[in-house]
């Protein structure tokens, strides 16, 4: 694992550069060399400069951080809440799950997790290492080359309420095997593809994005009620399937149907499509 030496001197770096960046045009500015508004392009110049560096990052860095495997066992629990913060990186979920075990999978970058038990349910809160998090402050921990990437599975034999936040990052999160409950996914400057239970009669689901790509996908045969708030997001639903009324997208037979899912969406700058 990287040392905290090599994290300072990255992030000197990078901040020097920008530094030494806005000085010189300060500099040519005020010697009559440039005629622009200085103080107008720093933050555009911020934003063209970070993504240069983030993309050093993802495609020339060297990998620096350790894979972890990973197995919390049911323990004879009849249900189980799961609370996973992942800061940054790729995030692989489904229900593959050996029998037994809640979740089993890699972390990449090592998992800090609890797991404490009320009455027949499990409770399992999973993260980084405290020792990670200060990295997803610097651009360069956010490409693949950190490896701060999960895949894992959980659990298809009991009931779950499962709470995600991501950060800036990938998530595929395949729920399709899982008898889910309640759901909620809180993500940032994220890409995150989100397939919805098959079977689990009804669930709840309530998603918080920012600026952030969230696609969430209905399975064939599964009602669904869509609530979606975003003054500044582009918005796709398909309506034939979930035909609007008001504010409300809503399949034809949701009151009746056997398995549904009741979706409310609160986005910010981001595109959003429910298909």
């Amino acid at each position: 694992m990287r040392g905290s030496a090599g994290r300072t001197t990255n992030a000197r770096l990078f901040w020097g550069i920008l530094l030494v960046l806005v000085g010189v045009l300060l500099t040519l500015n005020s010697l009559g060399i440039l005629d622009v508004n200085i103080w107008g392009l720093v933050w555009p110049l911020f934003l063209i400069f970070l993504g240069v560096w983030i993309l050093w990052g993802f495609f020339f860095a060297r990998p620096s951080w350790e894979a972890e495997e990973v197995s919390i066992p049911l323990d004879g629990a009849s249900r189980a809440r799961v609370h996973v913060k992942h800061g940054a990186g790729r995030l692989q979920v489904d229900g593959s799950a050996g029998l037994g075990e809640l979740v089993d999978g890699t972390f990449g970058g090592g998992l800090d997790h609890r797991v404490s038990r009320e009455g027949d349910t499990l409770d399992a809160r999973m993260r980084l290492p405290v020792g990670t998090f200060p990295n997803f402050a610097f651009p360069w921990a956010w490409g693949p080359a950190q490896t701060l990437d999960w895949t894992f599975g959980l659990s298809t034999e009991i009931p779950l309420s499962l709470e995600f936040e991501t950060g800036a990052g990938e998530a595929w999160l395949d729920l399709s095997d899982l008898s889910v409950t309640d759901l909620r996914l809180q993500t940032g400057a994220s890409a995150t593809d989100l397939t919805l239970p098959v079977s689990a009669g009804y669930t709840r689901v309530k998603i918080s994005a920012g600026a952030a790509s969230v696609k969430v996908r209905v399975p064939s045969g599964v009602a669904a009620r869509i609530r979606v708030s975003g003054a500044l997001a582009g918005i796709t639903v398909d309506r034939g399937r979930f035909p609007r009324e008001g504010g409300v997208y809503q399949s034809p037979d949701y009151d009746t149907a056997p398995d549904k899912v009741d979706v409310e969406i609160d986005t910010g700058v981001g595109s959003i499509e429910v298909l």
